[in-house]
C-alpha cells in the first residue's frame, strides 16, 4: 500500500528572477556543481525567500541554462529562481553577490515577464586568448577553417567518443592583436552557434588544429563574453534580457 505523503509547508512561487553572473580570475575552474553549491548557500545567507517544489524531498526552485566548461571564464551565464515572495531585483543582486565569493559576481537581476528563456540562448561570443601564436599564423588558420565546407573533430563524452561537425556551428571568426595579452598572443573571437552537440571553443581549436596544424605553445585562455539570440544580421547576439525589460 503506497505511503501518502508527508504534510509539509511548501513555499509557492510568486515571481521568477533571472540572474546573470561571471566567473571569473581562479574561479573560473569551478565547475558547474562547484557554482551550485555555492549559490544555495549564497541564496540562504542573503535571506532570499525561496520557493519550494513538491514532493518527499523539496528543492528550492533554481534552474540553469547552458553552463561554459569547467576552465572557461565567462561573463554571462544565467540562473533563474522562483521566490515565495515578490523581491526587488536590485536588492536581490546586491545580497547575493555579497555573499558569493569574489570571482563569482551576480551582474545583473531581472524580473522574468516572459517564458522559453533558455530558447533565447541561440549562441555566444567567445574570445580566446593564443598564447605564442602570431596573428599571421592565427589568421591563416582562421581562413582555412572557414573555406572549409565541414571539420569533423572527436570529444569524449559520458556516453564515449563523439565525432562531429565543428565548422558548421561557427558563424563568425577573427582575429586581432592585443598588446594587455603579452606579445605573440593572437586574439580569436568567435560567435558559434549553440547545438546538439554544443561546438564549444576547445572543439573549435580541435578544427583549426586538423585544418591548419594550429596548436599554440600554451593553454589557451577562453572567456564567453555573452551568449544570447542572434541579431538581425546574424552574425553577433543581443541581450536575452531585452524582452523581459519591456514585457
Amino acid at each position: 500500500m503506497a505511503r501518502p505523503a508527508p504534510d509539509r509547508d511548501v513555499a509557492p512561487t510568486v515571481q521568477k528572477l533571472r540572474l546573470r553572473y561571471a566567473k571569473r580570475g581562479r574561479l573560473r575552474f569551478s565547475s558547474h556543481r562547484d557554482f551550485q553549491r555555492a549559490l544555495e548557500r549564497a541564496l540562504r545567507r542573503a535571506n532570499i525567500p525561496m520557493a519550494y517544489s513538491a514532493g518527499f524531498s523539496p528543492h528550492p526552485k533554481v534552474s540553469y541554462a547552458n553552463s561554459a566548461p569547467t576552465g572557461v571564464a565567462s561573463e554571462a551565464e544565467y540562473v533563474e529562481i522562483g521566490v515565495a515572495e515578490a523581491c526587488d531585483p536590485h536588492a536581490v543582486r546586491a545580497a547575493l553577490d555579497s555573499a558569493l565569493p569574489p570571482g563569482l559576481d551576480v551582474v545583473e537581476v531581472v524580473e522574468a515577464r516572459t517564458s522559453d528563456f533558455a530558447n533565447r540562448l541561440e549562441a555566444s561570443i567567445w574570445r580566446v586568448e593564443l598564447p605564442g601564436v602570431t596573428l599571421v599564423e592565427a589568421a591563416a588558420a582562421v581562413d582555412a577553417l572557414l573555406s572549409a565546407d565541414e571539420v569533423l573533430v572527436d570529444r569524449m563524452t559520458k556516453n564515449g567518443l563523439r565525432t562531429f561537425d565543428a565548422r558548421g556551428a561557427v558563424i563568425a571568426a577573427e582575429c586581432t592583436a592585443d598588446d594587455t595579452a603579452g606579445p605573440d598572443c593572437a586574439i580569436l573571437s568567435l560567435v558559434v552557434r549553440h547545438g546538439t552537440p554544443s561546438v564549444r571553443p576547445d572543439d573549435v581549436l580541435s578544427a583549426l588544429r586538423r585544418v591548419a596544424d594550429l596548436v599554440p605553445p600554451k593553454p589557451p585562455r577562453v572567456t564567453r563574453l555573452a551568449q544570447g539570440p542572434l541579431d538581425g544580421t546574424g552574425t553577433s547576439v543581443t541581450d536575452p534580457f531585452g524582452p523581459d525589460r519591456t514585457g
